[in-house]
């Protein structure tokens, strides 16, 4: 699918659902859109990884990563891609 097959909202609620609790939100709301659905699922898994930022060292980095890939994901989705992080994807697909 091209970024043309999703609508201006799809890829406005797709990249509102990397924003933390948002994803959640998103992910309830948008539950038939499989579009919003797909980024809504990776959000939520970089958001519980975020939470462990109060682990010294090994939750620090977990929480720095999640940090940058919500921006990139954030991005992507705004342009209407379904790109797959490594890693969070899979966690994200054992999400239904």
């Amino acid at each position: 699918m091209s970024s043309k097959d999703f609508s201006t909202d799809d890829k406005l609620f797709g990249a509102l659902s990397y924003l933390w609790v948002v994803s959640i939100i998103m992910f309830i709301l948008k539950k038939d859109n499989s579009y919003v659905g797909f980024h809504a699922r990776q959000g939520m898994v970089l958001f519980v990884g975020s939470l462990l930022w109060f682990i010294p060292g090994i939750g620090w980095l977990i929480t720095g990563f999640s940090l940058v890939v919500m921006v990139i994901g954030f991005e992507k989705a705004y342009h209407g891609e379904k790109f797959r992080i490594p890693l969070v994807a899979i966690l994200a697909e054992k999400i239904k």
